[in-house]
């Protein structure tokens, strides 16, 4: 497996192709809800690769300029409880430390929370995010 830190456009086209085979096509998500506004050519990206397969990715973006979020954090299915979506989301707050943000944010969906206290993140039940397709919680972790 390689970890690519994004920044042409054909390695977003892997971070791309992956949400679409495991976002939009599994949970049926139209194109213009899983690609937003924060979807730009200066996102950045972590793609995780194997062999020539992107299977796993994680979008970054500034909030401030101390946090960061990440999102879109999606790994193929048939590549999961291999420890990838861990991987990326490590690699993603390395990046994130390096651009010299202090601290992380996702919005988990309410199922998942608990893949994110395992990585330190703390949430925040008192307040749902309900979206489009899932509902979520905030939760934040120092970097």
């Amino acid at each position: 497996m390689e970890i690519i830190r994004a920044t042409k456009t054909s390695e977003q086209a892997g971070a791309y192709y992956v949400r679409i085979q495991a976002m939009a096509r599994k949970h049926k998500i139209p194109l213009n809800v899983e690609f937003d506004e924060h979807d730009t050519p200066e996102t950045k990206y972590i793609v995780v690769v194997d062999d020539y397969l992107p299977v796993a990715t994680c979008r970054l973006y500034a909030i401030d300029d101390t946090s960061v979020m990440l999102g879109r954090i999606v790994v193929l299915p048939e590549y999961r409880g291999r420890k990838i979506g861990t991987l990326v989301v490590s690699e993603a707050e390395k990046w994130a430390k390096e651009l010299g943000f202090v601290k992380a944010v996702v919005e988990s969906r309410d199922n998942k929370t608990h893949f994110y206290e395992t990585m330190n993140y703390v949430a925040d039940y008192s307040r749902k995010i309900v979206g489009e397709t899932f509902t979520c919680y905030r939760m934040e972790k120092m970097l």
